[in-house]
């Protein structure tokens, strides 16, 4: 993959990248927004960035709904990293043993764009935000990596298992997208 970044006089630097795996062109703006657009690898650049003036009303929408994320409280941060330390790595360890998974290590970090990640090493990210969260929002977020760790993707099979360890599963979902990470 190669990136670029295009100057846009509106909406400022937009990044792009070719992938050769793409199949159409994708325009994204992301919770810290950031402007992304992914070509497929036979697009020339001037197409994309053509592609970008034409939506560039959609972007300016969807930037305008996003808040400006304010400057972190750093002791607040501190608070919620001490508390996360000592109740996140007890309670993934408590529900990988009562649904058998195993896991090879947890990490706590202060993510902006997710609660939590698993890698294909069995390595498991949590966002020490999640204590601030309801504790069955915390559960299936932690649920959710756990199931990753047979299914590295979010296929049918995975819900099958999400919803076995975490009945009701797709309510919690849509409840989580309530809360922001901001």
């Amino acid at each position: 993959m190669t990136e670029k970044i295009y100057e846009d006089p509106v909406l400022g630097p937009v990044h792009i990248r070719k992938n050769p795996r793409a199949r159409r062109i994708s325009l994204r703006v992301n919770a810290a927004r950031r402007i992304s657009l992914t070509l497929p690898w036979l697009v020339p650049y001037r197409t994309g960035i053509a592609f970008v003036e034409s939506r560039r009303e959609w972007v300016q929408e969807v930037l305008g709904r996003l808040p400006e994320r304010p400057a972190a409280d750093p002791e607040a941060v501190e608070r919620m990293r001490a508390l996360a330390k000592a109740t996140l790595p007890v309670r993934l360890s408590e529900l990988a043993l009562q649904h058998g998974f195993q896991y090879n290590s947890l990490r706590i970090k202060n993510n902006v764009s997710n609660w939590g990640s698993c890698s294909v090493r069995g390595n498991i990210n949590l966002n020490l935000r999640l204590v601030t969260l309801p504790l069955e929002l915390r559960d299936y977020v932690m649920l959710h990596e756990l199931c990753h760790l047979r299914y590295m993707n979010h296929g049918p099979q995975f819900h099958t298992l999400l919803e076995q360890v975490c009945p009701g599963h797709r309510a919690l979902e849509k409840a989580l997208r309530a809360y922001r990470l901001r």
